[in-house]
């Protein structure tokens, strides 16, 4: 049996240890999340793929993380922290690699679907390790000093990657999480402490040790998601593309099923949908990531083979936005504080649908301080409004004892929205096979994928409006938990 992690000092050298793991941790993770966007024309071009090649890239990792991001903070809970942790940055160095050194699509793509596994483990594992390994009074700066710097390695990644593929090549974003990979594990098994779930490990039973939970929702997502990047090709009456998406539908209604059979020991609770908030909030982060991962799906692609941006351009071009986010996301916590989340909900989206309809303007030779900058700028702006209400608010919609399982459940629903996204889009506008090599195809797609995104973004701003409000509270906290049904309802 594992004994409890001591307590941590963010000033000393173990505190300043860990913080550099986790830090580097996320920042790999983060940083494939980001840059391989800016990767896709060059290693498209390279090793012949076509759309659907270049869906799977970014949706092989996005479907791991999404399905089995959650079944991962379990595994670490029960049989430690740091030993999963270490376990999930060794398995994303080792795919990273594979990624890197693939000749082919297909090898890519399995690279990139165990790339996501591993980032499954790593990332709950990240925060987790701090959680449990700071002494009380440190935890909030040890977080924060996390989420901060983390957030920096997001908005340098896609510069980062820009020069990699310019200087070197498209495999280099892969192969530099190799020495990241090698700082973090040195730094943990130097000065991170293991801890665990003693309760979970001396039973054997954690609430969310769900692998049935976590297999059926990734075929769900799987189904669906082959089924739609598979239609442009085979069409949509083919066997094949009927057969998956047969079973992706099977797949979340067993889900469901599953999950409400087993109650609280499920991964996803189905008690907490009791809360019409928390439902709500969570449909309206699906609508709002689907539009953040198409508009970054086919803005990267755009900027290099229609406007002729190099990739370290291409880059730099989303920065904007980052940075936005960076400054910006403290403030507009505080003010939905202040007013309730349903303004900054319903303006957010608004903007950011107005910064898309912008980006639609842009063409060969865009300038990008004229062309580009305002609609990024706007974009982010909206972006800014909504990422840090919408998060205290689902926290607030259920009670305390479930605020793991439902901020994981929130990161999980906005990765489905990314990948749908990019499942979707392409079939919906029209863009197939090599057509993303073809300026007047691809020009056309974009425009079209800009309107269906601003769509997505003044559909969440209705949804804010009618449906979303301040959460509540049933009266204070008390030592022994929530009320009798475990869930806080907002108001109707």
């Amino acid at each position: 049996m594992t004994a409890p992690a001591p307590a941590l000092r963010i000033g000393s050298t173990a505190g300043r240890g860990t913080l550099l793991a986790a830090i580097l941790a996320s920042g790999m993770v983060f940083l494939d999340s980001t840059v391989v966007n800016v990767a896709l024309p060059r290693l498209g071009a390279e090793l012949g793929a076509t759309v659907a090649g270049l869906q799977w890239t970014v949706n092989g990792y996005l479907l791991m993380l999404a399905a089995f991001v959650l079944l991962g903070g379990a595994l670490g809970d029960r049989f430690g922290r740091r030993r999963v942790f270490l376990v999930g940055v060794v398995w994303f160095a080792v795919a990273s690699v594979l990624c890197g050194l693939a000749q082919g699509t297909g090898w890519l793509i399995a690279a990139r679907f165990l790339q996501g596994a591993g980032g499954a483990l790593l990332t709950p594992g990240s925060l987790s390790v701090l959680q449990a390994s700071f002494d009380p009074d440190d935890r909030a700066r040890a977080i924060g000093t996390w989420s901060g710097l983390s957030g920096v390695s997001t908005a340098l990644g896609p510069l980062l990657g820009g020069w990699l593929i310019d200087t070197l090549s498209w495999r280099w974003i892969f192969f530099v999480n190799l020495p990241l990979a090698v700082g973090v594990v040195l730094a943990a098994l130097r000065w991170v402490p293991e801890s665990r779930d003693e309760a979970a490990s001396r039973t054997g039973a954690g609430r969310r040790f769900d692998v049935a939970g976590a297999l059926l929702g990734a075929l769900g997502l799987g189904g669906v998601t082959y089924a739609l990047i598979d239609a442009p090709a085979r069409g949509a009456g083919s066997p094949t593309v009927l057969v998956a998406a047969l079973l992706g539908v099977l797949g979340a209604v067993v889900f469901v099923l599953v999950e409400r059979r087993r109650g609280d020991a499920a991964m996803l609770p189905t008690g907490l949908f009791g809360s019409r908030l928390f439902s709500v909030l969570n449909i309206f982060t699906v609508v709002v990531y689907a539009a953040l991962g198409g508009f970054t799906f086919f803005l990267a692609v755009y900027l290099q083979n229609v406007v002729g941006w190099s990739a370290l351009l291409t880059g730099l071009a989303t920065v904007p936005m980052t940075l936005l986010l960076l400054v910006g996301s403290a403030r507009a916590g505080a003010l939905a504080a202040r007013i309730g989340p349903r303004l900054p909900l319903t303006v957010g989206p608004v903007v950011a649908a107005a910064g898309l309809l912008l980006l639609r303007r842009v063409g060969p030779g865009a300038s990008y301080w004229v062309d580009v900058l305002p609609g990024v700028v706007l974009f982010g702006a909206g972006l800014t409004l909504v990422v840090a209400p919408l998060t205290a608010s689902v926290l607030a919609a259920v009670a305390d004892r479930f605020a793991g399982v439902a901020s994981g459940f929130n990161n999980a629903a906005s990765r489905a929205g990314g990948l749908l996204a990019v499942a979707a889009l392409p079939l919906l506008v029209g863009l197939s096979g090599t057509g993303y090599e073809q300026k007047t195809a691809l020009a056309d797609a974009f425009r079209g994928a800009m309107l269906w995104c601003a769509g997505l973004l003044l559909a969440g701003a209705v949804l804010a409006a009618l449906l979303i409000h301040r959460p509540r509270r049933e009266g204070p906290p008390s030592a022994e938990g929530p009320s009798r049904s475990g869930i806080r309802r907002g108001r109707g």
